[in-house]
Parts: structure tokens; C-alpha cells; sequence
């Protein structure tokens, strides 16, 4: 029987995936040829894209499958829209989001043909890099159930409806992400294990012939109410094989759920809230002298913005949503378009190498002048 050979696993803590002219480019340009099928319709009509990385290949993820995702593999999304009913052009939102446990080269091939499906739509799109647990509300409002489960097409996972065995032991935390007036579900599969059970949040253990739903002292009844909802999805499928049983913290029958995770475990106190986020910092890439230059600009307002450059915009610290902001100026040249994101990524590297911010939580969002998007410019106003 022949071995098959362990992709490599790409480390979701290094922020430095700048691509261009590596052995990855080249072998992503040979799988795709001169140009991408997959492109052919992308940004023609108003709506919801989304694209799932396949051994260098880009392959439509199937509608019916909206939301759900697998922490092994990356993916490309992108929205398109108009900002007002009688826009004459089309806006975008592109963003690549990759799981905690994706390949080396499905994150670089997804990096990749996002900057060529950027090129496609001549630049327009506001392009965002996302990490799983670290999506930018902008990505989760998409979705009204949005879904991560553990697999992925490298481990032969093809299909997130597949009926799961019957010998389980699957633990979800149930989450409300505010959209507008809606209220948008997010689960996500956890490692089964005491120290991730933490109080203000419910969570479902799925143990295959029985559904278990345990509720935190402080969790919300609104996060009570959509826990139940997936409760019923996972049991449904199994057509009378399966029942479901409801926990709530404080009350005699709780134990029976915290016993599944060992002896004498208890709810985690949950983490400290984020303080009040210091000023973003900003810089300046310019080929203006002859050479490309990268310098802090002071004070990091939107009056020191220049349509002659491109510049970095740091809320990196910013513990509720860190983000870097990349933004081109009308103006900017090939260099100075090309060359920014990559010194976000390489300013982003360095910062995470030097302990002062977790880069593998950052995201990366670029635009250009004149396609803001509005968090930019509510980051200036701290």
C-alpha cells in the first residue's frame, strides 16, 4: 500500500506570508496557467462567493454550504454589493481566511489568488486577511450561522452535512455576533477538554447518541436559545438515535456534564476585558527618493494621508478587533501598491517577534483611496 506524505501544516502564528517571486508563486501560477476559471463570474452580480483552496486550486464551495467551514483548509470569499440602490458600479469586500490547522501552501495559494482576484477587479475590492477565531466583524456578518468544524480536504473531509459517527465526543462554544438588527450564530469546535469550559458562554457536547447543552451562570438567554437550535440540527439527522439534554450551571444535574471532562473540574473565570486602546500608529511607504522608504508618520491623523503614497495604519493593540490597515493613494506608485501589504506583514512579523502583539490575531485589511472602508476611518477618531 503506498504512504501518503503529511502536508505540511502551515503555522498560523507567522504573519509573514509575503509570496511574490517565492517557489510557492511559481508552482500556484503552474496549477492555474495563464489565467483562473474560477474567476469568470467572480464580481458580476451582487452577493455572497466563496472559494475553497484544493492542491493550488481554486474550487467553488457549493451554496449549500454557506457558513461552513473546516479549520484545515483556507478559503476566499467575496462580497459584492452597491452602497446605495442606484450605485452605477459594484463595491467589494474580498477577504482569504484560513483555519488553524491549514497547509502551508493552501494558505500561501489562497494569499496569492487573492491578490490576483484583487488585479481581476482592477484594484476596488477592500481586501482583508482572516484568521480562524479572529474574523473581523465585517466577514462573520456575512453569515448567519457561521460554522468551523475540525477537517478539511487534505485529511479527506469533503462534505460539513456528512453524517458524524456514532461514538463522538465533540465540544462546541456557542456564540452571538451582533450584525445590524440581527443576531448571527457562531459555533466552534473545541478540544473537549475542562480548561475551555469558561463562564458567559454555553457550549454543546456532541457525544454522538446523546447532545448535551450546558449554560454558563452569566451566558445570555439569547445564546441559550440558538444553542438549542443546533442542538436540534446535530440530533435531526440522526433519526431517533440521538436525544438531547440541557445543563445549567449551578444546579444539581451540571456535574454530569463537567464529569465528561475529568474529576473536580470546574467553570474557568472568563478573561479579563480589553482596556481602552492607545492611538493607532502611522506610516508611510514611498518611493519618493529613488528608494522605498518606511517611515512613522506623526500624528496619525486622516489629514496626514497623501494620494502620492501608500501607508500603514497600526491598531494592532487594540484587544477587541487588532488590525493593521493598509491604504494606496490614488497616486501611488507599482512599487509602493505592491510593496506596502508586504510591509505590513513584515512590521506585523516583527511586532509578534518582540512580544508586543499577537500577530496571528491581526488582521490585514487593504484598500484602496476613494474604497475605504468605514472602520478605517473610525480608527483615526480614538
Amino acid at each position: 500500500m503506498a504512504h501518503l506524505t503529511k502536508p505540511t501544516t502551515y503555522d498560523i502564528k507567522d504573519s509573514n506570508i509575503a509570496l511574490l517571486g517565492s517557489d510557492l508563486e511559481k508552482r500556484v501560477r503552474e496549477a492555474a496557467g495563464d489565467e483562473e476559471p474560477a474567476w469568470a463570474t467572480a464580481g458580476t452580480s451582487e452577493g455572497l462567493q466563496i472559494w475553497r483552496i484544493e492542491k493550488f486550486k481554486v474550487v467553488e464551495w457549493p451554496k449549500n454550504k454557506l457558513g461552513s467551514f473546516y479549520d484545515g483548509d483556507s478559503y476566499i470569499v467575496l462580497n459584492t454589493y452597491k452602497t446605495t440602490p442606484d450605485a452605477k458600479s459594484f463595491s467589494f469586500d474580498l477577504h482569504f481566511w484560513l483555519g488553524e490547522d491549514t497547509t502551508q501552501d493552501e494558505a500561501g495559494t489562497a494569499a496569492y489568488k487573492t491578490v490576483e482576484l484583487d488585479d481581476h477587479l482592477h484594484g476596488v475590492p477592500v481586501q482583508y486577511r482572516e484568521v480562524q477565531g479572529y474574523e473581523s466583524d465585517r466577514f462573520l456578518s456575512y453569515f448567519p450561522r457561521f460554522v468551523c468544524v475540525r477537517g478539511g480536504v487534505a485529511t479527506g473531509f469533503h462534505h460539513v452535512s456528512e453524517a458524524p459517527p456514532l461514538n463522538l465526543h465533540k465540544l462546541y462554544l456557542i456564540k452571538l455576533f451582533k450584525s445590524g438588527t440581527h443576531n448571527n450564530l457562531v459555533v466552534r469546535e473545541i478540544a473537549p477538554k475542562a480548561s475551555n469550559i469558561v463562564e458567559g458562554d454555553v457550549y454543546v457536547l456532541d457525544k454522538g447518541t446523546h447532545v448535551w447543552q450546558f449554560n454558563t451562570k452569566t451566558s445570555a438567554g439569547k445564546e441559550k436559545f440558538k444553542a438549542a437550535e443546533f442542538s436540534q440540527s446535530l440530533v435531526e439527522p440522526r433519526q431517533g438515535h440521538c436525544d438531547v439534554e440541557v445543563f445549567d450551571e449551578g444546579t444539581s444535574g451540571a456535574s454530569k456534564f463537567l464529569a465528561a471532562f475529568g474529576e473536580d473540574v470546574h467553570v474557568a473565570p472568563a478573561p479579563p476585558l480589553p482596556g481602552v486602546a492607545p492611538r493607532p500608529h502611522l506610516f508611510r511607504v514611498s518611493d519618493a527618493s529613488g528608494k522605498v522608504a518606511f517611515e512613522n508618520i506623526e500624528p496619525a491623523t486622516r489629514q496626514s494621508l497623501s494620494s502620492a503614497d501608500a501607508f500603514l495604519l497600526d491598531c494592532s493593540f487594540n484587544g477587541a478587533s487588532p488590525t493593521i490597515y493598509v491604504w494606496i493613494g490614488e497616486q501611488a506608485s507599482l512599487a509602493e501598491t505592491r510593496l506596502a501589504p508586504q510591509y505590513a506583514q513584515h512590521y506585523l512579523y516583527n511586532r509578534q517577534a518582540e512580544g508586543r502583539t499577537h500577530g496571528f490575531a491581526t488582521s490585514i485589511v487593504k484598500m484602496k483611496e476613494g474604497h475605504e472602508s468605514q472602520d478605517f476611518f473610525h480608527a483615526f477618531g480614538a
